[in-house]
């Protein structure tokens, strides 16, 4: 780990994309942790994560139906 990087932000750097679903319950145990309230740190964090789910989440779009009534 870099001197002074979180976890969190080392694993940011990696190259292999989490699916939502492994990112989205990485958000929800930092909400358990900071107990509801994030600090400055926490905030960057949870702004990173946002990031990496909206990335790895798939399209809507992808999944509309294409058959005909």
């Amino acid at each position: 780990m870099i001197h002074g990087m979180s976890t969190t932000q080392c694993r940011a750097r990696v190259s292999v994309q989490r699916s939502a679903a492994e990112v989205n319950e990485e958000i929800r145990a930092l909400w358990l942790r900071s107990g509801g309230t994030l600090s400055g740190e926490q905030r960057r964090a949870y702004q990173r994560l946002v990031l990496e789910w909206s990335a790895a989440a798939p399209d809507p779009a992808d999944h509309t139906s294409t058959n005909a009534a």
